[in-house]
């Protein structure tokens, strides 16, 4: 039986790399404890598992030192005032999937002579916050009445990917690496990214997180596509807190939390303009009663209400952080509860529509009917594995003429 020689700190990378429990690694890989201390060496059949089974290229295990993995855009996340050290595999596996989207409909967008889209670096963290958000509103098509009126949270995001699908914005929004439900995302980790690009800006949503903070994250990657930038965020709880014009701490320390400060600020005035919030807020309203119904007015989450009621001079500081600090726990319950109820399953052909952009999916099935591009690229970046379901995959995108021979 030949083995492969591979190096014990290669396999404690992969395996720390993974984020799997090395117990129920052991449980699939019995010689693993061995590996580990280089007293025996897996066969190629045991590496090609291995690999698979901890995320990482078969080729890394041939390398004398564990690789670094930065990411290939610029990393805004933080945990408190300090920099995540370490990218997942499902984080790089989910923006190498997006930036390989992005190239192919940038490249398409060129072929086809379409303008530049002129938002995209309109703007710079010296720029008015209110007035971004304005142009934001203005440009993206974000109707505050018509939110308002949507049954539910889910329907005006729905409302809000769809204006910014159209503005030319590819929104892409899954819980899970590419089509592998075995591989959810951690919201923990990310709440979103955007790629910038003036033919193909690209916004990821983190799709385990709540409607409402996805609509956060929506907005506040759409302030980094207005400063030109491309980010991975977090757009987390203690970022939000620390938005808008009364900040509760001192001035950011880092060029990277002032923009992160910035996009915060200019997304929550997007959600929730002042000028609108100053006619319907009712700061004598009990706390709770008003902060639900703002909430299900505004549909944005309560940690924007209350850091917007804040804003607007309704509640002093301690009475913030105090509601702020118990709403950030209730929240953290409700990702929890909607990760451990996530199975997959459904249509999978509104889910595609979520996951890879109306927008682009159409120009992917449009260059292949046309020849330009082959099935095999189709079937890899839309996620179908036949032309049947290609086909009725256009259909819910109402190609169904064009894809039989007719026009669009």
């Amino acid at each position: 039986m030949v083995r492969v020689p591979v190096k014990p700190e290669l396999i404690q990378w992969a395996v720390e790399r993974s984020g799997r429990d090395p117990n129920e690694l052991e449980a699939k890989f019995p010689d693993l404890d061995r590996w580990w201390t280089g007293d025996v060496s897996p066969t190629l059949k045991q590496l090609e598992r291995f690999a698979a089974a901890t995320y990482a290229p078969v080729g890394y295990f041939f390398l004398d030192e564990p690789p670094e993995e930065p990411l290939p855009v610029p990393d805004f996340r933080t945990v408190g005032s300090v920099k995540v050290a370490r990218p997942s595999p499902d984080l790089l596996d989910t923006l190498y999937l997006c930036l390989q989207r992005q190239d192919w409909y940038r490249q398409n967008a060129l072929l086809l002579r379409e303008e530049p889209l002129s938002f995209i670096g309109s703007a710079t963290v010296a720029s008015d916050e209110i007035a971004t958000a304005r142009a934001i509103r203005g440009t993206v098509g974000f109707d505050l009445g018509a939110r308002a009126e949507a049954s539910t949270f889910e329907d005006a995001l729905r409302l809000m990917t769809r204006a910014a699908d159209d503005a030319g914005v590819l929104v892409m929004t899954s819980g899970i690496v590419g089509q592998n439900t075995h591989r959810p995302l951690d919201t923990e980790e990310f709440r979103g990214f955007a790629i910038s690009d003036p033919y193909a800006p690209l916004i990821f949503i983190n799709g385990t997180d709540t409607k409402a903070g996805q609509m956060f994250t929506l907005a506040h990657e759409l302030a980094h596509l207005w400063l030109g930038q491309s980010a991975v965020t977090d757009a987390t709880a203690a970022t939000i807190a620390n938005s808008g014009s009364r900040r509760r701490t001192a001035a950011p320390p880092t060029a990277a939390a002032a923009v992160e400060r910035w996009c915060n600020a200019v997304a929550a005035e997007v959600l929730v303009p002042m000028e609108s919030f100053g006619v319907v807020y009712r700061p004598d309203a009990e706390l709770h009663a008003e902060k639900r119904r703002l909430m299900h007015h505004y549909k944005v989450s309560t940690l924007v209400i209350l850091r917007r009621m804040f804003d607007a001079g309704g509640l002093w500081l301690p009475a913030f952080n105090e509601a702020y600090a118990a709403e950030v726990e209730h929240l953290r319950d409700v990702i929890a509860m909607k990760k451990a109820q996530s199975a997959g399953g459904g249509d999978p052909y509104a889910t595609g529509r979520v996951r890879v952009s109306p927008r682009f999916a159409r120009a992917v099935l449009s260059a292949t009917w046309e020849g330009r591009t082959t099935f095999t690229e189709a079937f890899r970046m839309l996620g179908f594995s036949s032309v049947k379901k290609l086909e009725t995959f256009g259909e819910t995108l109402g190609m169904s003429e064009y894809l039989k021979g007719g026009a669009v």
